[in-house]
C-alpha cells in the first residue's frame, strides 16, 4: 500500500441519526459555533487544562477533524440537534498518536465535548452510542479507548454507560489520566 491509499474504508463521514440528533461532517459553517465552545470555561477546564483555544487552534481542530476521514476512515463528527439544526458539538475517535502510558496509538480514541447549552440532555450518550455502534458494524478493532480528566464525572457517566470498562490510571503529556476500554459489541460480529 502506498501513501495515498486510505487505510480505513471510509473516507467520507457517514451521516448519522439518533432519535434527536445528526452526527454528520464538519463543514466551514460550523467554525464559529465550535471556536466559541472551544473557548467555553465547562468545556476547556477537564479537556485543555483551563487554557482557551484561540480562534486558529479551533480552526486547526476543524481541519484535524475532517483530515482523520480519508487517512484513517474514521474520525469525528459535527453533533447537531435534529429539531433546530443547532450545533452541539463534536464526538468521534481518532489516532492522535498521543504521548501515554500505557500506549494507545492504533486505537480509536472516542471523544468528545458538547456546548455548554447542550450539556444534561443526555445528548452525548446518544451521539456516543450512534458513532460506536457503526465503529462495531466497521470490523476493524477488536477494541476501542477513551482518555478522560478524572475529575471529568459527567463525561466518566457517559463513558460508563456506551460500555467503556477496564478503568486504570494512564498519564498523558506528564499528566495523570483515566483510561478507559471498550470491546466490540458482540452483536456487530457476524
Amino acid at each position: 500500500m502506498n501513501d495515498d491509499q486510505i487505510i480505513g474504508s471510509t473516507s467520507v463521514p457517514p451521516v448519522l441519526e439518533t432519535e434527536r440528533l445528526f452526527l454528520s461532517g464538519h463543514s466551514v459553517r460550523d467554525f464559529e459555533p465550535l471556536a466559541a465552545m472551544w473557548q467555553a470555561p465547562a468545556i476547556v477546564d477537564s479537556i485543555l487544562g483551563g487554557k482557551p483555544a484561540t480562534p486558529r487552534e479551533s480552526w486547526l481542530r476543524l481541519l484535524r477533524y475532517r483530515g482523520l476521514w480519508p487517512l484513517l476512515g474514521f474520525g469525528y463528527w459535527a453533533v447537531r440537534e435534529k429539531a433546530s439544526g443547532r450545533y452541539a458539538g463534536d464526538l468521534g475517535f481518532a489516532d492522535f498518536h498521543r504521548d501515554t502510558e500505557p500506549s494507545i496509538k492504533g486505537l480509536p480514541e472516542a471523544g468528545w465535548a458538547l456546548a455548554p447549552w447542550a450539556h444534561g440532555q443526555g445528548y452525548a450518550t446518544e451521539a456516543l452510542t450512534a458513532a460506536l455502534t457503526w465503529l462495531d458494524g466497521e470490523r476493524r478493532f477488536s477494541r476501542s479507548v477513551c482518555l478522560i480528566d478524572p475529575a471529568n464525572a459527567p463525561s466518566i457517566r457517559v463513558a460508563e454507560k456506551a460500555g467503556f470498562r477496564d478503568r486504570r490510571s494512564a498519564v498523558m503529556d506528564g499528566r495523570e489520566t483515566l483510561l478507559f476500554s471498550r470491546t466490540i459489541s458482540s452483536t456487530a460480529e457476524a
